[in-house]
């Protein structure tokens, strides 16, 4: 199976619930690399890479709400170019 990129905006109440570490441990249990970051609007960017079923999973992880202290009103999905992550951080 060939790897791939996407790029997920997520919006609700997700900072300053832990939504990012939160993330992070589910990419890394499902062994998607990338990153998860805060946005000046509000927003949670996350960039998942890896096999497809593992980065839908992540996807559908997000979109079914996250963390329970988090309040997700909407995901938005764009497919991104594949870069070369290690692993899945935490940027900020």
């Amino acid at each position: 199976m060939s790897e791939h990129g996407v790029i997920a905006y997520v919006y609700g109440m997700v900072q300053g619930v832990g939504f990012r570490y939160h993330t992070q441990h589910q990419a890394r249990r499902l062994g998607v690399n990338g990153y998860a970051r805060n946005c000046e609007d509000g927003s949670v960017e996350v960039v998942a890479c890896g096999e497809p079923q593992q980065v839908e999973q992540l996807i559908a992880w997000l979109k079914a709400g996250g963390p329970r202290s988090a309040r997700v009103e909407r995901v938005l999905i764009e497919p991104c170019a594949m870069m070369d992550y290690t692993n899945f951080s935490i940027r900020y």
